[in-house]
């Protein structure tokens, strides 16, 4: 058995190019959505919840406490903008197109051409209901950067069957 599969730790995938958290510090693909967490640039105690739906490019984007995004009224706020950005070093640029169903056009897309594509489909403002998960989902990211990396059990895990376990 190797040391990963001994250990209660999951196994990062590296990313595309290294990235800086400061300004996005959660990205996902996940849900039907690129999504993530972005700082505000006026206030450094708030930060906006901002997602992409794959196929529409419906967009949304609100505070943590769910408060609407003043810069996304009919189009992608700076937030979005950061947030595709940031995607495009985490995941790279072909899978992040290939995720949101984008035909970016000829050649290697880049988050500049992946933006061109969506916002030329004048995409709808969505419902931010989305954002109180990939907060919640936010914060249990940063619990778990406390942890070392050990090989006993996590205890909210731990209902989890081992991969060596005999029924």
């Amino acid at each position: 058995m190797s040391d990963w599969e001994r250990s209660s730790t999951v196994r990062v995938t590296a990313p595309a190019r290294a990235r800086k958290l400061a300004k996005v510090p959660f990205v996902e693909l996940a849900d039907g959505r690129l999504q993530g967490v972005v700082s505000s640039g006026s206030d450094i105690g708030r930060v906006y919840v901002s997602s992409v739906a794959a196929g529409t490019y419906a967009f949304a984007c609100s505070t943590n406490n769910n408060r609407p995004c003043g810069g996304a009224r009919g189009s992608f706020c700076n937030h979005i903008l950061a947030l595709i950005g940031e995607a495009v070093l985490q995941y790279g640029a072909g899978r992040v197109a290939r995720y949101l169903r984008l035909e970016p056009g000829e050649g290697e897309p880049d988050a500049g051409a992946i933006t061109s594509a969506m916002r030329n489909t004048r995409p709808p403002q969505a419902d931010a209901g989305a954002a109180a998960p990939v907060f919640s989902r936010f914060l249990r990211h940063l619990a778990y950067l406390e942890f070392t990396p050990d090989t006993t059990p996590v205890p909210e895990m731990h209902w989890f069957p081992t991969t060596r376990a005999v029924a």
